[in-house]
């Protein structure tokens, strides 16, 4: 897969302003640590009980972060896609091993930062420290309150609806169980969704 460097440095300079502006000398730093990345669909970026050591901002391509319970069942806790950043937060952040594993859902472009750089860079210079708080703010309280209070409040038919708002070509990119894992449905209810739909 050919890696156009430049755009894909691009959008991750305009994902990281679309939370806060960002100064070129603070670019620069950020740049510094970007690592690009070419991985193949069904790769692990992350294995649970592993202590998460990078960050990840999706080029092209998408991934699922996943759970698997004492009896072997497997949960989706989020499906990323292009213009996103995937990782596990909570295991960089508090060195322990993560709870989850990131896998691979289609070939891929990532742009791959050490999280401790990363995290060094941001507390060295206020604009980085800007934007990390209000990515903080949008996607680990904003939204994961919304998703929270959705999986309570919505049936599944809307929460689908609202995916494809979001990722309209979802269906084609990604296996239906891993999109109805996402949901909190079976596979069977998916269908139904989507052929009632």
């Amino acid at each position: 897969m050919a890696i156009d460097s430049d755009t894909y440095l691009q959008d991750l300079k305009s994902k990281f302003n679309s939370y806060a502006p960002v100064s070129e000398q603070s670019w620069k730093l950020m740049e510094n640590i970007v690592v690009f990345e070419s991985v193949q669909k069904g790769e692990l970026l992350l294995q649970n009980g592993k202590v998460a050591k990078e960050i990840y901002f999706i080029a092209k391509g998408a991934l699922r972060a996943f759970i698997t319970d004492k009896a072997g069942n497997i949960y989706n806790k989020n499906i990323f896609l292009e213009g996103n950043f995937a990782g596990s937060t909570a295991s960089s952040l508090q060195q322990t091993p993560s709870e989850f594993s990131i896998e691979v859902l289609e070939d891929s472009i990532l742009l791959k930062m050490n999280y401790k750089k990363y995290r060094e860079l941001i507390f060295q210079n206020d604009d980085l420290k800007n934007f990390y708080i209000a990515y903080l703010e949008k996607n680990w309280v904003i939204e994961k309150e919304q998703r929270e209070i959705a999986l309570v409040m919505q049936n599944a038919t809307e929460r689908y609806i609202k995916l494809l708002e979001t990722h309209p070509d979802i269906a084609e990119r990604i296996p239906l169980l891993h999109i109805a894992s996402h949901l909190g449905i079976t596979p069977t209810q998916l269908s139904r969704i989507r052929k009632n739909l």
